[in-house]
């Protein structure tokens, strides 16, 4: 018989658990995390699903148009400017928040100015403004990354980086689905104008939150540039140092490319751009949804490493299903299918892969670790997504999705060492 004690005892942990979980969900700081989320996402969705489609339908080919992701090397390279944002304050709003407001500003600007310029006459003076997209959004996310990682506990990494990734996907929605509902009807001039508005939410944001507490700033440029690569080389030894950053760049690498050309994917099938935009904003709005709140409560109940085994497999499963669309062709049921899925599963493993960076993070030094770790993971989409065009050209769609997937395989196989499935989630939370 189990004495009244022990059933105290259970009842108690119980409550504390349910107790635990409503306070790491339901607060201020989830809040924070949506807006963070969508402005993060929204000029990196323009550049990745409008601007292509803008140009393909103004008879831009897709040799081009894979070249043209080249311009998202800002991402990449972000880490060489963050620790200026680490060290630096401007003369307005604090560390975070003044940076913030700067780079939102002047990617409502960019954005909005994209299309006054003829594409076809133009490509390269278009080009550099899409390339000053990149280094705005690149630098908003410096900050955004810095800001989350300060005011997130460990034990609120996983469901915080879950819901900023999924509010990151659903800005997906405005360049991939109202913006181009919008382009059947208007000129692409009124087209940018309305989807760059969109950054007024971000702004808001800017204006509306605190700046958090900062306990260690770098006293010289010098320090900020050279303390957060030798405290993650000597945390971790150089050879574990480089299996994480090799884990960073693989784990995303198939879905990255996968996803590189999607829009011009569907517009070759034979869809229309208002039937994508349809599609896109039915088919993924509850996913995503679903996505933000399962996937968040499984990272907090199995930890990161677990989520990132799970959540990989699903990724891998995303890609199988636009090779399955490429093999049927134009299908608006299996178009909606994939979207839904795709935007489950890739959201999901985004979000894992975001928290284990976050934990890989050393709190004195979150905006140059940070975006050291998330520029080797854009690595894929700046530079291998470069080739997917020709890649397309020569294999055929279905037979590239299948190369996207074994692409996926090195990155799952690293997850023995980066991730073990043995370690429970108490143990992640006393290494981090």
């Amino acid at each position: 018989m189990v004495s009244p004690a022990f059933q105290t005892d259970v009842t108690m942990t119980a409550s504390e658990s349910r107790s635990s979980l409503q306070q790491a969900i339901f607060n201020r700081r989830t809040l924070i995390c949506i807006f963070t989320g969508f402005s993060s996402g929204l000029p990196l969705y323009i550049l990745a699903q409008l601007v292509p489609a803008w140009m393909r339908t103004e008879g831009i080919g897709l040799k081009e148009i894979g070249l043209f992701t080249l311009i998202n090397l800002p991402y990449t390279w972000k880490f060489l400017w963050a620790p200026l944002m680490d060290r630096f304050s401007l003369p307005f709003l604090g560390l975070r928040r003044g940076w913030m407001l700067l780079t939102q500003i002047m990617l409502l600007l960019s954005i909005a100015a994209l299309p006054w310029l003829d594409l076809n006459n133009n490509l390269l003076i278009i080009t550099w403004l899409a390339a000053a997209v990149a280094f705005f959004s690149a630098s908003q996310d410096v900050v955004l990354d810095a800001y989350r990682r300060e005011i997130l506990p460990d034990t609120e990494l996983g469901f915080g980086n879950s819901i900023h990734i999924n509010a990151y996907r659903i800005a997906g929605l405005i360049p991939g689905s109202l913006s181009l509902i919008l382009a059947d009807h208007f000129d692409w001039q009124t087209v940018f104008a309305v989807t760059a508005a969109f950054m007024l939410l971000g702004i808001a944001l800017t204006l509306c939150i605190d700046e958090p507490e900062h306990r260690y700033t770098p006293h010289t440029l010098r320090s900020a540039v050279t303390e957060p690569f030798q405290e993650f080389f000597n945390r971790n030894g150089v050879r574990q140092a480089t299996l994480i950053l090799a884990f960073i760049f693989l784990y995303k690498l198939g879905d990255n490319m996968a996803t590189a050309l999607s829009t011009p994917f569907y517009i070759d099938l034979g869809f229309s751009l208002s039937e994508i935009g349809i599609i896109a904003k039915n088919a993924a709005l509850w996913p995503m949804v679903f996505g933000s709140i399962a996937g968040g409560i499984i990272m907090i109940r199995l930890g990161i490493n677990r989520s990132l085994w799970v959540f990989g497999v699903v990724q891998m499963l995303s890609i199988l299903g636009f090779a399955l669309l490429a093999h049927v062709g134009a299908n608006l049921w299996l178009l909606g299918l994939v979207i839904g899925f795709e935007y489950l599963g890739v959201g999901l493993g985004t979000a894992a892969m975001v928290a284990f960076i976050a934990r890989t993070t050393d709190h004195r030094y979150t905006a140059t670790q940070f975006a050291l770790f998330t520029a080797v993971a854009a690595l894929p989409r700046s530079l291998a997504n470069a080739a997917t065009g020709y890649i397309v050209e020569a294999t055929g769609w279905e037979t590239f999705f299948y190369l996207c997937t074994l692409l996926a395989v090195p990155g799952m196989l690293l997850l023995v060492v980066m991730a073990p499935w043995q370690e429970a989630p108490q143990a992640e939370e006393a290494r981090a």
